[in-house]
């Protein structure tokens, strides 16, 4: 087999340890991403516990403390290399690219892949120095990720492979996070276990310990006191002011409010029909978790709120989508995937669309206007582990009154490939509508809302469609980035990340971002300042080394 050419041996970006037939860029119509990046953990790591979790990745930006702080002239190249990296997190940052998104796999473990990983450059690089500062602030830019039985922090803009920080659990292993940009104080990272375990601690505090354990913790559930089934994903509720939610797999997900004692005595009455939303409120004031939504059957998947924090999606293994109305806890719409379960989801910035991924290897595109799945993706040949809208790219024909017509979203699969995609709503021309004879019996009540022609009253669940009615599109590049199954990926001003499910990112960075953009802050801050760089992701289709 020949890899001339596919990979240099020292790659000037940082970007070692390749594997052989995956390539460091892909082409777009906006040019060329390029492989900036790898991130992974420490290489001993592989031991029996690793394929029990699927990793996942949190994306957290750190501002300045509050304290003012001088910078010292004698630390020289140090803070100043710092403060750039300070500076281009503090851009990427801004909006929603910040915002923890976290996807789960498909269920079922997957080998562990102990011949790829290299000893990465321990104890030998110099950007590290930086962070054994004992006074060091923890501002920049965070990628959080579990592996096996253990968090790991690395530093997104520098060259390191290995992390900066890892956080042991002993009794059970973290499988979700969140980071919480608006925390105005103390905790704002959340762990979720396999126990069912919730944990939630302050970053820069992980930051500044040598430990290899939680410090300042906040536990609830413990030993799952209230609710014994695992995480599958956690989410801070935008603008709740420390309050948060865990789903878990027994189709439950629960409100907390982290300024109250983690203990607080809960108890909920018994689910009568586990076919049925139900809410329930604690009966104390002091109890935590203040509310259980009980949603679907078996697991909830994954769960995403709005940008403003007003709805709450969720997907699940029944494959179906589920909208609410969060401040009124009230089921608002949704819809069945084609077939199987639905493994991920993700809200446009504007609230109008939301897409989901699963087990029947499509790409759902739902309107919120519509209340009805507009475009099917059809691309992956497996299962769609994540979806993301790019909100940093912006269309070239965007029209006068500043409306979206056009978005870019990724999508990521257990086909180890990316998949970016360009939605243009005026263009996706509806079939015919049928009416469907009976429509659904579940779920289906009441006649046809008079001001949507043609939506369904409130809280109806559509039926899955039939393959003829709904539009398809197809990807704009789709490229193998990993040799693994993926499991996420999260978009920023400067880059595109790829996750596998065993524990390695890559960071794709966008064309038109220069290559030394954690050491130039000048050409980062005006490119970033002057035009969002557009993007766009392709990775190389190339087959498994022989």
């Amino acid at each position: 087999m020949n890899t001339n050419g596919m990979m240099s041996p020292s790659s000037s970006s940082g970007a070692t340890a390749q594997s052989p037939g995956l390539k460091t860029y892909f082409k777009t119509p906006e040019g060329r991403y390029k492989l900036q990046y790898e991130k992974t953990h420490p290489s001993g790591l592989l031991h029996y516990a690793h394929g029990k979790t699927v990793t996942q990745v949190t994306l957290a930006h750190l501002k300045d403390k509050p304290a003012p702080s001088t910078p010292t002239a004698s630390s020289s190249s140090f803070s100043a290399s710092s403060g750039v990296r300070s500076a281009a997190a503090r851009l990427l940052g801004g909006s929603n690219g910040s915002r923890a998104l976290s996807f789960v796999g498909g269920n079922g473990s997957s080998k562990s892949n102990g011949g790829n990983s290299r000893i990465g450059s321990l104890g030998a690089s110099s950007s590290s120095n930086s962070m054994a500062n004992p006074n060091f602030d923890g501002k920049g830019t965070y990628l959080i990720f579990n592996v096996g039985d253990a968090i790991f922090i690395s530093d997104l803009n520098s060259q390191d492979k290995d992390p900066i920080k890892s956080i042991h659990f002993s009794n059970s292993n973290p499988v979700c996070h969140a980071f919480d940009q608006e925390a105005k104080d103390g905790h704002d990272l959340l762990i979720g276990l396999n126990s069912g375990d919730v944990y939630s601690v302050s970053l820069r505090q992980q930051l500044q310990d040598v430990g290899k354990k939680l410090v300042g913790a906040q536990h609830y559930n413990k030993d799952g006191s209230v609710n014994n089934s695992r995480c599958t994903c956690v989410s801070w509720v935008p603008g709740g002011d420390g309050t948060f939610v865990v789903a878990h797999a027994d189709g439950n997900l629960f409100v907390y409010e982290k300024n109250k004692d983690g203990a607080g005595d809960s108890s909920f009455p018994v689910i009568k029909d586990q076919t049925q939303f139900s809410v329930a409120h604690a009966r104390y004031s002091k109890s935590n978790p203040i509310a259980r939504w009980h949603i679907c059957q078996g697991s909830i998947n994954s769960i995403s709120f709005s940008t403003d924090g007003a709805y709450l999606a969720t997907v699940g293994r029944d494959g179906y989508l589920r909208v609410f109305d969060y401040l009124k806890e009230q089921l608002i719409c949704g819809g069945k995937s084609y077939y199987g379960a639905l493994l991920c989801c993700a809200w446009s910035m504007d609230g109008k669309y939301i897409l989901t991924g699963g087990e029947d290897d499509l790409v759902q595109v739902w309107s919120m206007e519509d209340r009805k799945v507009v475009a099917w993706g059809e691309g992956h040949n497996s299962w769609v582990s994540g979806v993301a809208f790019d909100s940093y790219w912006s269309s070239p024909n965007s029209d006068d009154n500043g409306e979206t017509i056009m978005y870019r979203f990724g999508s990521v699969g257990q086909d180890t490939q990316l998949l970016l995609w360009d939605l243009e709503m005026d263009e996706i021309v509806v079939p015919l509508r049928r009416c469907p004879p009976g429509g659904s019996p579940t779920f289906s009540t009441g006649s046809q809302s008079s001001h949507w022609d043609n939506v369904v009253p409130l809280g109806t669940l559509q039926p899955a469609p039939s393959m003829r009615d709904v539009p398809k599109i197809s990807p704009l590049v789709a490229h193998r980035v990993h040799t693994e199954p993926l499991s996420g990926l999260i978009f920023t001003q400067e880059s595109v990340l790829t996750a596998c499910r065993e524990g390695h990112i890559k960071v794709w960075m966008r064309p038109g971002v220069p290559e030394s953009q954690s050491t130039n802050s000048e050409t980062l801050l005006a490119t970033s300042l002057k035009d969002k760089p557009s993007l766009s992701s392709k990775i190389s289709n190339s087959s498994y080394k022989q």
